[in-house]
This record gives C-alpha cells, structure tokens and sequence, in this order.
C-alpha cells in the first residue's frame, strides 16, 4: 500500500524519463523511499536486506538493468551477491 500511494502521489512525474541520469525526477525519490524499497550499497548490505525481506515472506526481487552493462551486472549479481546468500 505504501508503495502505490507513493506512486499515485505523483503529479508532475515524467515516466518517458523515469530512468535517465539526471532527470529532474530525482527529486521524487526521497532517502525514505530508497531505504523503503531499494537495495543499494556493498555486497554485504544486499545480502543482509535479501535475508531481512526473505524472512518476511519476500520471495522475488527485480534488478533494475538500465545501466547500459546489463550482462556484467547480472553475472556481478550471481557471483557476488546470490552465491553468498545460498546454502
């Protein structure tokens, strides 16, 4: 709920530039919603925020793949972050 409410709060929001370096869209993304709904940060911070929302019932997750080296992301991802969280 606190997630669409935030979404539908939004007037002036420019979705054609929703993922663009430096859009002036940034300014809608408070700390608050980052912390809320991102994971971002070092290895460990993903590890330890993938465990936080698996032990309340989170069973998938997206990885936002716009940075222009999806593939190395994705593979940095695997060996990095999911390899440690197995097991």
């Amino acid at each position: 709920m606190s997630l669409t409410s935030y979404v539908q709060n939004r007037e002036g929001y420019n979705y054609q530039h929703h993922a663009e370096v430096g859009s002036d869209n940034a300014s809608f993304v408070s700390d608050e919603v980052v912390d809320r709904f991102c994971v971002v940060g070092p290895v460990e911070a993903h590890r330890k925020k993938l465990r936080q929302l698996a032990q309340v019932g989170v069973t998938q997750f997206n990885i936002y793949l716009m940075c222009g080296d999806e593939e190395l992301t994705l593979e940095i991802y695997e060996r990095e972050i999911l390899a440690g969280l197995r097991g």
